[in-house]
């Protein structure tokens, strides 16, 4: 059976061995980076954005803790649930690998790790992306 991604065009790999990113548009026009990548601009409306990789290091900027799971989610529940401002300029929302809001804060590093969340019908892994503190990545 495959890993396969969450969502397509999101990550650069999905092997957790390998360099995985996330990844952004980068607008030709305005520069503006957005998550998920998309072809046109959100900011400006320009076609033709330039997919760009992210870095894995970031700032945790507001968090809170998902104890049900939404309608459709298929993985585990409690997760931490957040934005995470990444140097590149760029704020990302994101689950969170720490599921008590008693460790977490505003302000800590966080890294990108993937996650396994569940096996598809055809028996896939599919791999998401989350944020663990770094000081535990």
């Amino acid at each position: 059976m495959a890993r396969i991604p969450l969502k397509d065009g999101v990550l650069s790999a999905v092997d957790a061995a390998a360099d995985a990113r996330l990844l952004a548009g980068r607008c030709t026009a305005c520069a503006r980076l957005h998550f998920p990548p998309t072809p046109v601009c959100p900011y400006c409306s320009t076609k033709g954005c330039a997919t760009v990789r992210l870095g894995t290091d970031g700032t945790l900027y507001v968090y809170t803790a998902v104890t049900k799971a939404p309608p459709g989610y298929r993985g585990k529940v409690p997760y931490g649930f957040g934005v995470v401002e990444l140097p590149d300029g760029i704020r990302i929302v994101t689950r969170l690998t720490e599921t008590s809001t008693d460790r977490l804060r505003v302000g800590m590093s966080v890294r990108l790790v993937l996650e396994d969340i569940f096996q598809n019908e055809a028996g896939d892994t599919v791999v998401g992306w989350a944020f663990a503190p770094a000081e535990s990545s």
